[in-house]
């Protein structure tokens, strides 16, 4: 396993972060028991998981993904040997079951870090994240950005100040955000400049060969101003892996059983895949292996967040670190990206 260290911040983090977001629906209490153990093992110490999860979101599974991290702690122990991650939910209108309707002010962060912290079953949480703006922004595919200064919700700086008093309290350690833009994570930390707060040390958006989109702005900012990319959806739903293709529906595949997360299964994404899944195969790799190892080999990338439903899917997943793409391959896949830029924002 490769570890760096995590944007400005003094976690370090293994280069593959384990995510939890189908743990208590597609995945039991023993499965993500036993997919902790695997990727412990191979060395994976970053967790990374959300008060909503798992995914689809709703009243009756809401907290069991967390509720499952916490009773491994509590079995296994070593908590100071681990990395984790969780996430406070915005506004939305399928959230109403979490907190009568999140918000991202004082007293909803610090309920939110509380009830976090209880199903977890720990003292702290390593980096706590904003799940998404409180503001009309381009996130979950949304696309042609409306200016809608009217729809602000709670101000950045609120926010900031309700995080800092959770750091210094000693229940988070580090803060990120979430789908959040080049905008969000500059006045972000312009606020905590201006303030003496604490800096946000992460970025965590979608990443994959079907959406490069952060590279147009995002990783300017990342770089220079030391906020790395936690890389979500790094196989775009598993449709990289090519099982999709042809019109393919396994049985235990999420886009059959969710059918309406079709964000990374649009005719354009599709023509991409079949370019990116033929790559692989005349280089006698594994699809799904060379579309991590392509996101692993990016300069701005704290740590890729791979997930899985059964434990063959983890291990091969986790065995991407040990390939490296040549600078022919590269090319390759810069070259279809060229012709199909972003097909899946």
């Amino acid at each position: 396993m490769e570890y760096k260290t995590l944007g400005g911040s003094d976690l370090r983090v293994s280069r593959i972060c384990l995510g939890t977001m189908t743990w208590g629906r597609q995945n039991s209490e023993a499965d993500a028991h036993a997919q902790l153990d695997l990727a412990t093992a191979a060395g994976v110490n970053f967790i990374d998981t959300a008060e909503m999860y798992p995914i689809p979101p709703n009243a009756q599974t809401q907290g069991l993904t967390e509720r499952y991290i916490g009773s491994w702690l509590a079995a296994r122990g070593g908590r100071e040997r681990l990395v984790i991650a969780t996430k406070a939910a915005g506004p939305g209108s399928a959230m109403k079951h979490i907190r009568g309707g999140p918000r991202l002010d004082r007293s909803h962060l610090r309920a939110a870090v509380e009830a976090s912290l209880a199903r977890l079953q720990t003292d702290y949480i390593d980096l706590y994240q904003l799940h998404w703006p409180e503001r009309v922004a381009n996130y979950f595919g949304q696309l042609d950005y409306r200016h809608r200064p009217e729809k602000d919700g709670i101000e950045l700086l609120e926010t900031l100040q309700a995080l800092a008093e959770l750091v210094q309290e000693g229940k988070i350690r580090q803060i990120g955000v979430s789908n959040e833009t080049p905008w969000g994570v500059m006045r972000y930390l312009q606020l905590a400049q201006q303030h003496g707060l604490p800096r946000m040390v992460s970025v965590q958006n979608p990443y994959s060969l079907l959406n490069r989109s952060c590279e147009v702005g995002l990783a300017e900012v990342m770089l220079r101003e030391q906020v790395d990319l936690l890389a979500y959806s790094p196989l775009g739903f598993g449709v990289l892996s090519g099982k999709y293709l042809c019109g393919q529906q396994p049985d235990d595949g999420r886009l059959t059983l969710f059918p309406s997360y079709q964000r990374y299964s649009t005719p354009v994404g599709v023509a991409a895949t079949e370019r990116y899944v033929q790559l692989a195969r005349d280089w006698g790799l594994d699809p799904a292996q060379m579309a991590l190892a392509f996101v692993n080999s990016r300069a701005f990338l704290g740590g890729n967040i791979i997930g899985a439903t059964t434990l063959a899917q983890l291990q091969s997943n986790l065995a991407s670190i040990e390939l490296t793409l040549s600078a022919e391959q590269q090319e390759a896949l810069d070259a279809v990206h060229r012709d199909y830029s972003n097909p899946c924002p």
